[in-house]
């Protein structure tokens, strides 16, 4: 398979990783800018989840009964307009719908580009379209707080949004020439219940989850939407056993390799959502930096993750999916954890190797899930479990960030200290390093033959 398509979708991918870590280092601008608080402001930052979380499990479906690559470039459009209205926003209340109708767009272009190249790619080719595929989306979060500071200092902050209509652009007309073409899945049925109860679960969770960890809202509005969630998680379950065509079909899960992908997914994402907003503030906070140096040594993970882009195919193919993944989980988790040992006064070259190197274990561990979910999924049933896998990512990244705050919290109540001290994010480093090393625990009942044929380690069968 050519390395264009996975490049030409990470297109979208780029687009939404730089915009999201552009717009966090420019709250405060923006908030003085529209006449609100930078706390205030952070609603709008949940709001984009909260509408991907909703309209994620519907994507699939969508790009079964309308054809994927309709509905990728229908995302892209959607996310440009989105950027457009964020741009023209002059009110807490305008810019919160604004990155409401972008979370619509980002719900559609990341799974639906995942699933064009389920699709497009031969089984013996995933690994490593899939590489391509997320190497784009590793340099947003890269370049994207150097260009979000330099707009909001240098220019006006509404640039941060126009940025997106040129790539946006430059996406759909690539993905227009170049992308081949996915032919629909006939027979695709709507399930109007199954996607109220979906959307209130994933939504509710999420925003729930982001109220806690982060009180723009009192908590208790956060713990409400939380179990509202819930509750409609579990209605939904119950749901999909009943009706022959739930929106989302949860009888995937009796395959052994999506089910180990999707549930070490689960825990490994709770650590590395942790970290993101672990990693700055210990920085900040406890070992003195600015927020200028903070971000340049966070961001060194994303050269060992970028460097595994390479070698991901030919360690797979080595050592197989159940060993590489076990390895991967193990070490990426005790590396995490492992920033707990760190104070101001240890040598900054020993920081950035430990970032470095498990930056490139958790590359490896999510280029391995995410194909490993394919291996054995019917090509007619990609929609679904690509829905499935994004929508479990956005809970458990908001659930990491939760648990990292909740610790957070905690160790300041029981300090009684209104501000957290180093030993407080050395607790959380730990605990969220000890959920992540968990992660390996799903595939110690998996068959050590597994995905053999996606990894190259097998022939197909005629």
């Amino acid at each position: 398979m050519k390395r264009t398509v996975p490049i030409v979708l990470a297109v979208a991918l780029f687009m939404e990783n730089m915009d999201s870590t552009v717009i966090a280092t420019s709250l405060p601008a923006i908030a003085a800018d529209i006449g609100t608080s930078p706390i205030a402001l952070k609603l709008a930052l949940t709001s984009y989840y909260v509408s991907l979380a909703t309209f994620i499990p519907i994507s699939g479906r969508l790009a079964d009964r309308y054809g994927a690559n309709l509905v990728f470039r229908l995302a892209i459009a959607v996310f440009m307009a989105g950027s457009l209205a964020c741009a023209m926003a002059d009110s807490l209340t305008g810019f919160v719908a604004a990155r409401f109708l972008q979370g619509m767009g980002g719900a559609m272009m990341t799974p639906v580009g995942r699933l064009l190249l389920v699709r497009a790619a031969p089984k013996s080719e995933l690994v490593s379209a899939m590489a391509w595929f997320t190497i784009p989306a590793l340099i947003g979060p890269l370049v994207g707080p150097p260009i979000g500071g330099a707009i909001a200092t240098y220019a006006d902050w509404r640039w941060i949004f126009l940025i997106n209509m040129p790539i946006g652009i430059a996406g759909i007309w690539l993905a227009t020439v170049y992308l081949p073409r996915v032919e629909k899945v006939r027979g695709v049925s709507f399930d109007a219940p199954g996607f109220v109860l979906s959307g209130i679960a994933c939504a509710g969770l999420v925003f729930g989850l982001s109220v806690i960890s982060l009180p723009a809202l009192p908590p208790a509005v956060g713990l409400a939407m939380a179990g509202a969630g819930l509750v409609s998680g579990l209605l939904f379950v119950r749901h999909a056993r009943r009706v022959p065509e739930p929106l989302l079909r949860l009888s995937l899960l009796r395959t052994d390799t999506l089910r180990a992908a999707m549930s070490a997914g689960i825990l490994f994402r709770v650590g590395s959502g942790a970290v993101p907003f672990l990693l700055p503030l210990m920085l900040q906070l406890g070992f003195g930096y600015t927020p200028f140096q903070s971000g340049l040594v966070s961001s060194v993970s994303i050269g060992g993750a970028m460097m595994m882009k390479f070698l991901a195919k030919p360690i797979l193919k080595r050592f197989g999916f159940r060993t590489t993944l076990i390895a991967a989980a193990i070490l990426g988790g005790s590396l995490m954890g492992a920033l707990a040992l760190f104070d101001p006064a240890s040598p900054i070259a020993l920081v950035l190797v430990l970032l470095l190197v498990g930056g490139f274990f958790r590359s490896l561990f999510f280029t391995g899930i995410n194909t490993l979910a394919f291996a054995d999924v019917p090509p007619a049933r990609a929609g679904d479990a690509t829905a499935m896998l994004a929508s479990v990512q956005q809970i458990s990244v908001a659930l990491g960030v939760a648990l990292a705050g909740g610790i957070l919290e905690a160790g300041m109540l029981m300090g009684g200290r209104e501000a957290a001290t180093l030993a407080d994010f050395h607790a959380a480093f730990l605990v969220v390093g000890v959920v992540t090393v968990s992660a390996a625990l799903a595939f110690l009942g998996l068959r050590r033959e597994a995905g053999d044929e996606v990894a190259g380690r097998r022939v197909p069968a005629e």
